[in-house]
């Protein structure tokens, strides 16, 4: 029932905030008149709960149609940007920060704040700095969506062999000279075929069958996955502007540094050889017992602690450096794109997905964390309802021990050149020389 009277709640503000903005703002908006609205996400797990979003959100406002399109991450991207250059582009997608100023700059988003500020949309609901991740020079092109944090995946049963409780685990320390009591977990967990761990001096490197640690490296310009949250607890940064950078730092003794050791890890044989990890996802890697950590995102939990996945895996804040303990976090936005004939009709679905009938019926599957508190206490209530727990995101993120993914102009190919450099390294390229060329290829762009 107090689901129903939300819906209805919503969608008499809905059609209000949409009668509202119908003057003037070009496009086929005439009241009343059937309008399908195009949505793409990437998402395929969040489907079917957009998808009731969308059946919800017609109910509603019967007179707009929402249809869904879901494709890869990488496909997405590439399909986004020719048909944005085609003039055929979604009405509404899925935002994400490291290509938004892309989009803001080339005049490829709708300036919503006109229209948030006619609705009921309440930014201060949103979780704190969410909302204004979306605004450029004064202008508004998304509402939030969800947020994410990462977090040390590691096998339990693993880890205890290795003398490591839950509690030592979540108050691991890393520095990038000798990797700290972190590095003694990954060394303590790594295994050799004659059953000798990466503590012993006979631990043969060239014939392992299970490494401590398996660090990402297709992880672009950011290292949301692994290195960024170790540079970062070190003193990186990704650049020293303010709003969109044209300076960068990737050539930084940090990041240096971080690369070196994790670089270091794969030649003593405590993580897997480039060639060889490349060929595999991280889930396969893991799930198979091939490596015993990693460092994965919120999202990803329930397909970790799935009951059909053999081990017993759990999740632990990620290592502090030596300036203190820094998890990435992210979140998500839905756009309009500004070339789309119903911005009226778009921006009311926009609105409804950063609803809270929306986003508690997402959070409810407690397969991410929604941006309103709403959602994210639903998300954890059927978290803790399946058995996971998710206390090392929340735990972080409530500490305030988290650092937002940066915004990037040219954000393909700002990631393409560092992921380059730092896939270079990992095949055993100078740390210093790479991610020089790396920054310098990179400032280029801006010049």
């Amino acid at each position: 029932m107090k689901r129903t009277k939300a819906l209805a709640a919503l969608g008499a503000a809905s059609l209000l905030a949409l009668s509202a903005c119908s003057s003037g703002t070009g496009g086929d908006d005439a009241a009343g008149e059937a309008v399908t609205i195009d949505y793409w996400l990437w998402d395929d797990t969040q489907l079917p709960l957009y998808q009731q979003c969308a059946d919800d959100f017609h109910e509603l406002n019967p007179e707009i149609t929402v249809t869904l399109t879901q494709t890869g991450w990488a496909q997405y991207w590439q399909n986004l940007s020719t048909q944005i250059t085609a003039g055929t582009a979604p009405d509404v997608f899925t935002n994400q920060i490291s290509y938004y100023l892309q989009f803001v700059q080339n005049g490829q988003l709708l300036d919503l704040t006109d229209r948030v500020e006619a609705s009921d949309v309440d930014l201060a609901a949103f979780k704190e700095g969410l909302a204004d991740r979306w605004v450029f020079e004064g202008k508004r092109y998304g509402l939030p969506k969800d947020w994410d944090t990462v977090a040390l995946l590691y096998d339990t049963e693993v880890a205890k062999e290795a003398g490591f409780s839950a509690e030592q685990m979540s108050a691991l320390t890393w520095n990038p000279d000798d990797g700290g009591t972190f590095e003694e977990l990954v060394r303590a967990m790594s295994l050799d075929s004659a059953g000798r761990t990466g503590l012993d001096p006979a631990y043969d490197k060239d014939d392992v069958v299970r490494y401590g640690y398996y660090p990402e490296w297709a992880d672009g310009a950011v290292g949301q996955n692994g290195w960024g949250n170790f540079a970062h607890s070190t003193g990186f940064t990704y650049s020293d502007d303010e709003g969109a950078p044209t300076s960068f730092n990737f050539d930084s003794a940090p990041l240096v540094e971080t690369a070196g050791w994790l670089q270091a890890l794969i030649e003593d044989g405590y993580a897997p050889p480039f060639d060889e990890q490349s060929t595999l996802g991280t889930e396969a890697v893991i799930t198979s017992g091939k490596a015993a950590s990693t460092i994965t995102g919120s999202w990803t939990a329930s397909t970790y602690l799935a009951e059909d996945v053999p081990l017993d895996l759990a999740f632990a804040q990620v290592p502090a450096g030596p300036q203190g303990r820094t998890a990435a976090t992210n979140g998500l936005a839905d756009s309009v794109w500004a070339g789309t004939e119903h911005p009226d009709q778009a921006f009311a679905w926009v609105a409804y997905l950063a609803s809270s009938a929306c986003q508690d019926t997402v959070g409810e599957a407690g397969l991410v964390f929604p941006a309103l508190s709403s959602g994210t206490e639903a998300a954890l209530a059927a978290r803790a309802e399946q058995g996971l727990d998710s206390s090392a995101f929340v735990g972080v993120a409530d500490a305030g021990e988290i650092f937002a993914v940066p915004a990037f102009n040219n954000a393909a190919e700002v990631n393409a050149a560092v992921q380059d450099a730092m896939q270079a390294i990992a095949q055993g390229a100078d740390p210093a020389v790479r991610l020089g060329e790396a920054n310098d290829a990179v400032e280029s762009l801006f010049e």
